[in-house]
This record gives C-alpha cells, structure tokens and sequence, in this order.
C-alpha cells in the first residue's frame, strides 16, 4: 500500500514561499522635483490642516518635554546637543504625515481613525527596526557629545547652564569643543539623512525590508548626490530655525516637511 496515498488524495502541497520583492528602482531627482515636492507638501497640508498641526504640536511638545526635564534634572548641558540631536528623529515621527499624503494621492479624504490604525500597525512591521536604529543614534550623539565635554572642558570650572556658556564662547577649549562638536554632528546628521530620506516611505509603502530600504535611500542620495545634500541642507535650517523659538515653529514646519518628503519618494522611487 503506497504511505503518500492519503496526502496525493487530500490534495495537500508544500505553501509556497511568498515572492520576495525585486529591489526598488531608483530616479535622478532634480531641482523641479524638490520645488514640485514642496509645493504638494504644502498643498496636503492645507487639506488637512488639523492633521497636520496635530502631528507638528506632538513633535514639538517632545521636543520641549526633554529639555525641560534635562533642566529640572541640572542637566544644563545636554540642552544644545538634546535640541540639534532631536531633529535626527523627525522622519520616523512624520510616518503619519506620509499616511495622510499617500491616502490623498490616492484621491480619498483622510480620516483620524484610519491614520492612527496605520500608524499603530508599524509596530509590527520593519519601520519599527528603523525607529530603533534612528533612537540608537540619538543615544550614541549624546554620548559623543558627553565625551567630547570631557575631552575638551573637563579641567574647566563652571556651573549650570550659563557657566557652559560662558566658558564656551570665552575660552580658546571652549570655542575648539563647539567648532568639533558641530563638525561631528553635521556628519551624524549627513549619516542619518543618507540612511532615511526615503527609506521610511518606501517601508510604509511597500513590504521591503528596512535593509533594502536604506540601500534604496543611499541610492537615492549617490544618484543625485547635489540636489539632495541640497534638500538636506534645507530641512536642517528649516528645524534649527523652528526649533529656536521653544519648538513653536516645528507645529507647522514639521507637516509641510513631512508631507514634502513623501513627495520626493515618490519622484525618487520608481513605481513597483
């Protein structure tokens, strides 16, 4: 009597292995791109207005929260650093700004409940991977910058924030600190920029892994390598400008930006 016959008759075969995506294919973006991007960045926020501030208000409340807690903590130091370190992680917070955008390209009206459930649903999917690895990144910059106090102020006599500053900008250490400091930072913030620009929204476009996704982000900045240092260029400015005023700024230019760089996704990725 033939073992396989139960099986042969039931009809049971092996489950197919789910097709792996091809990688994703990436455009030359150009100087009308960014100025198209912006454009419809700023067209989706005037769609949905309320969505937006929400998002920016959430972002920019963090953002206050941490320093103010450094504060009461006599943790004067870390507030600078915290304030440049913070923008490092406002791509993977605009995830609901790319949700709004995709959901209007598609022609339909956002609502709350069906954003929210998008975001929600990233915990289980590879955006939460990058989210770890751009918080990793934030832990190591204040690190850095804590080593880099020690190295170049740890013989320095001041206390509290105002003491910092003093001896920041009236010593010869001290203007050596912020000159390497800021060095350092702008190339964690040209590592993160590389990593990201388009990697969060292709990964909540599509079911690539957040490997692939870098990969495609990395392409995405070689390929075009002026005008997207060009645009990163932008987006730090536009968040160190809205960041000086206590974070009020970011509660509008968070949303535009956000929505603008799904825009520039969808330039820089060709479709699947």
């Amino acid at each position: 009597m033939n073992d396989t016959a139960p099986e042969a008759a039931s009809g049971a075969a092996p489950a197919a292995a789910p097709p792996r995506l091809a990688p994703p294919v990436i455009n030359t973006v150009t100087i009308a791109d960014l100025r198209a991007a912006l454009k419809a960045g700023l067209s989706d926020f005037s769609k949905t207005p309320l969505m937006g501030l929400f998002f920016g208000a959430f972002y920019a409340a963090g953002g206050a929260f941490m320093v103010a807690a450094a504060a009461v903590m006599d943790m004067g130091w870390v507030v600078y650093p915290l304030m440049a370190g913070f923008a490092l992680i406002g791509p993977f917070t605009a995830v609901g700004l790319y949700e709004i955008s995709r959901t209007l390209e598609r022609g339909e009206q956002p609502t709350w409940g069906a954003v929210l459930k998008v975001i929600w649903a990233q915990r289980k999917r590879e955006i939460a991977w990058m989210g770890f690895a751009m918080l990793f990144i934030l832990i190591m910059w204040m690190y850095q910058v804590r080593m880099l106090l020690a190295l170049f102020l740890g013989l320095e006599a001041f206390h509290g924030f105002d003491g910092l500053v003093r001896v920041i900008f009236t010593t010869p250490t001290g203007l050596a600190f912020l000159a390497i400091g800021h060095a350092w930072g702008a190339i964690i913030a040209l590592i993160v920029f590389t990593l990201t620009v388009v990697s969060i929204p292709l990964l909540l476009d599509r079911e690539h892994d957040f490997v692939t996704a870098m990969v495609a982000s990395v392409k995405t900045v070689k390929q075009s390598t002026p005008v997207m240092l060009g645009w990163g260029f932008f987006v730090v400015v536009t968040l160190f400008l809205s960041i000086l005023p206590g974070f009020l700024g970011l509660i509008v230019t968070l949303p535009v930006l956000g929505h603008a760089t799904w825009h520039i996704y969808k330039r820089a990725v060709a479709p699947a």
